[in-house]
């Protein structure tokens, strides 16, 4: 099982996004960690961001390395989504809305206004810099607030098990932006 989590980051190059969500990154909601419900609903959430974000890359982005990398979000977070609704009905856990998966889907929408604003290679640098430092982001705050959090032991191993999906996207996302300055 395998579940993945996004966070709007900083755009370098001019694009610049809401950037922090301290409620994500430190787990607190109003005082106490995410439920099992609100992990649930916060990688819902993530999930559904990045599938949106890659399929504005797909349809957007100038660079065949930028549009494969899209796909292959658009494939993977698919596939992750269907394994959260999946291991939720298992579990008897619905998704729970909360603070932090209502600022995800609030940063996603101003990310991706800002992101439609941009053509050809802004626009693929825009995205492949945000999809590097998101999944950097998804990285710290699955280790440090999401596995933590998570009671049911189900769960937890799926979130503790996702971990290397998460580092082959950064890696990905990494590669992408060498290719993309080694281009100039």
């Amino acid at each position: 099982m395998r579940f993945n989590f996004k966070r709007m980051v900083a755009f370098s190059g001019g694009l610049v996004c809401v950037a922090g969500l301290a409620v994500f990154a430190t787990g607190k909601e109003g005082g106490t960690a995410p439920t099992d419900p609100q992990i649930v609903g916060i990688v819902v959430a993530a999930n559904q961001i990045d599938i949106d974000a890659g399929q504005l890359a797909i349809s957007r982005a100038k660079s065949q390395a930028v549009r494969d990398f899209a796909r292959q979000m658009v494939t993977d977070h698919g596939a992750l989504q269907k394994s959260v609704f999946d291991l939720g009905a298992k579990l008897s856990v619905k998704p729970e809305d909360s603070g932090t998966s209502r600022s995800l889907k609030s940063q996603a929408e101003q990310t991706a206004e800002k992101l439609k604003t941009l053509q050809g290679a802004a626009f693929d640098k825009a995205y492949i810099d945000n999809e590097a430092s998101y999944h950097q982001a998804v990285i710290d705050a699955t280790s440090s607030v999401l596995i933590p959090s998570a009671r049911n032991p189900e769960l937890k191993k799926a979130l503790q098990s996702a971990a290397p999906l998460f580092q082959g996207h950064l890696e990905h996302a990494r590669h992408v932006q060498s290719e993309m300055k080694s281009d100039r």
